[in-house]
């Protein structure tokens, strides 16, 4: 038993379910193709409700189950089938281009991980140590869902990286003493009316523009002819 009480088998699964979320995050970076895009997010909320739902076992904290319950409702079934019907509806079939090289990317990726490492855990060092990883495996999930969001061209993989990083920050909170109830509903609700107000711009954007990629906005901008 560790000083907290907690076995190490509840550290290993903890700490497996947070890594897995990292390792799920870089195969976001990989994908090509924006249908497996949205399902490797669903795969990812997967281990986020996994994970929050451990943590409300070695925490016991009854309110964290519904926390994971919520999470896996939104994150697992409605955005992903509402983010695979607007990417139906709006056509886009083809492959997710980013601004830079997938090798280019996943090498920036590690950089970013080591630096969330090297970063979060000094800094948590009076932390019990159950939080302490996974506040660093947290702002890694951070980290390489704001690096999707600036490497994708395509306005679907940008909102795909913004609710990456959500799912790294509502790991934070459960891993470091629990999140309130309250707030993960606020939360879950902001999010669904979030991708409500995405889906009706990136309409617009399609109707306006006949494309979704981001770059080509720029000849539409003031300073630019």
């Amino acid at each position: 038993m560790t000083p907290l009480g907690f076995g190490q088998l509840d550290f290993d699964i903890a700490h497996l379910l947070a890594g897995g979320m990292v390792l799920i995050s870089f195969l976001m970076l990989y994908q090509g193709r924006i249908h497996a895009l949205i399902s490797v997010f669903a795969l990812q909320a997967v281990a986020l409700a996994l994970s929050v739902a451990w943590q409300a076992h070695i925490q016991m904290s009854g309110h964290l189950y519904i926390t994971a319950g919520v999470t896996f409702f939104f994150k697992v079934l409605v955005i992903p089938y509402a983010l695979h019907h607007m990417v139906q509806r709006l056509g886009i079939h083809r492959q997710v281009e980013t601004s830079l090289a997938t090798g280019a990317i996943m090498l920036v990726g590690i950089g970013l991980v080591a630096l969330s490492l090297v970063v979060m855990l000094p800094v948590t060092v009076t932390s019990n140590p159950l939080a302490r990883e996974d506040l660093a495996f947290a702002l890694s999930v951070v980290m390489l869902g704001l690096l999707m969001m600036v490497t994708r061209r395509n306005a679907v993989g940008q909102i795909v990286g913004f609710m990456s990083m959500e799912n790294g920050l509502i790991l934070a909170a459960a891993g470091a003493s629990g999140m309130p109830l309250v707030v993960e509903i606020a939360v879950a609700f902001s999010v669904l009316i979030a991708l409500i107000v995405i889906g009706v711009f990136l309409f617009r954007i399609r109707e306006s523009f006949d494309t979704v990629d981001v770059d080509m906005l720029d000849q539409y901008r003031g300073g630019r002819k």
